[in-house]
């Protein structure tokens, strides 16, 4: 006689009480990029007939349409088209003319990027530590990490929020180096309501999947409002060349494809309204987690994020994240290494210590779901998990 999982419940009514209603619903995804194609779905297919049909697939108008736009959206004079956010940033430095035995002030706690940007010209990275309460770089901790090298202060609007841009900005003139922004996760993002892009020299953006402002496939820009670099920088994106064959300068090859630009056109339109779904749900979020014993983003009054991810802090994220998992809720870590423990700077003659708020954070931080298709339900089940989590630490605790 065989049997199956239903007579064995049947047999035993009372085990279907410790069944997890949980795993009965859908997973709570990080971030839905199906549903950022689905709601727009008319639109994005017909940009991609429209490219398909045009038979130009490199630069050309629709890459042009979509500078003008995204440097109107900045409040900034040029925007110029590049194959992904890290050649942005480079390209921003080699147009400026930083290169080998120069320095470049960095945030000690972003994603690597931001370093091989600076690596890549042949200068120095100089990492800086972050404010205690906060992931943005440290304005008395840059002014203290100028040295007779520094040619400038590439500052990250990490997470969504505005570096201390005033403070930056001050401390770049004092000192006549070159304010740039890593704007890679910080589209729509605002200090003091002008928005990120033109808030220095010059900003890098990325437009990778993920990004509130995001393609389907590598993509990047640069905004400035600086003539003379944005010239450079189209002739450096393309072979050193302005023209066909008049190859002026030893250029590389990081052009923006049609197709990526038509989608941003498409996504561009819409950027606002998502913003404003995300900022919804990090208020949601600030609200339902408000007491508990994790470390909550803690936000200048001068900055409105954007909110590209939701990032809480402490030293039990192991135990929590296995936890959320457990719960069909999914999260990430940004970032659990810090570039100057990475095996790309061992290098430099960084160690374990030399940055320790940075070395912290990656060791506590822990992103939530954050995007604009994450609905009020699944921000319930989020909030809801973190604090049977909270429950179950304190009982397991203390008894």
């Amino acid at each position: 006689m065989t049997t199956n999982s239903s007579s064995g419940s049947a047999a035993n009514p009372d085990r279907i009480r410790f069944l997890d209603p949980v795993r009965f619903l859908d997973p709570v995804r990080f971030l839905d990029l199906g549903a950022c194609y689905r709601e727009l779905k008319a639109d994005y297919d017909a940009a991609w007939r429209r490219v398909m049909e045009s038979g130009w697939f490199i630069l050309g108008e629709e890459v042009e349409a979509f500078e003008a736009e995204f440097a109107d959206a900045c409040g900034a004079s040029y925007c110029i088209g590049t194959g992904n956010g890290l050649e942005s940033l480079f390209l921003i430095l080699r147009g400026y003319g930083i290169g080998a035995g120069d320095e470049v002030i960095v945030p000690a706690h972003t994603f690597i990027a931001t370093w091989l940007a600076v690596s890549h010209t042949g200068a120095r990275p100089v990492g800086v530590e972050p404010r205690e309460y906060g992931f943005q770089m440290d304005p008395a901790r840059v002014a203290a990490a100028i040295t007779g090298r520094t040619r400038a202060i590439l500052a990250v609007h990490l997470y969504g929020e505005p570096s201390n841009m005033d403070a930056l900005r001050e401390i770049a003139a004092h000192a006549n180096l070159r304010l740039i922004e890593d704007a890679a996760q910080a589209h729509g993002a605002k200090w003091r309501g002008k928005p990120a892009g033109g808030l220095g020299d010059a900003a890098g953006f990325s437009f990778y999947p993920t990004k509130n402002l995001g393609a389907f496939g590598d993509g990047g820009a640069v905004v400035t409002n600086d003539p003379q670099l944005a010239e450079s920088i189209r002739r450096l994106r393309n072979y050193g060349a302005m023209g066909k064959h008049d190859h002026d300068v030893c250029g590389y090859n990081s052009r923006l494809d049609s197709l990526q630009a038509a989608f941003l056109r498409v996504r561009l339109r819409h950027l606002e309204s998502w913003n404003t779904r995300r900022k919804a749900l990090a208020r949601k979020y600030l609200k339902g987690l408000a007491g508990t014993r994790w470390v909550l983003p803690v936000v200048s009054e001068e900055a409105e994020p954007c909110w590209h991810l939701f990032v809480i802090r402490h030293p039990d994220r192991e135990r929590l994240r296995l936890f959320l998992e457990a719960h069909g809720i999914e999260t990430l870590i940004h970032y659990p290494v810090p570039p100057h423990l990475s095996g790309a700077y061992a290098g430099l003659g960084y160690s374990r210590g030399d940055f320790p708020l940075a070395e912290r954070f990656a060791e506590t931080v822990l992103s939530l779901p954050m995007g604009p298709h994450v609905d009020e339900a699944s921000a319930e089940r989020v909030i809801g998990a973190v604090h049977d989590f909270e429950r179950a630490h304190f009982q397991g605790a203390h008894g």
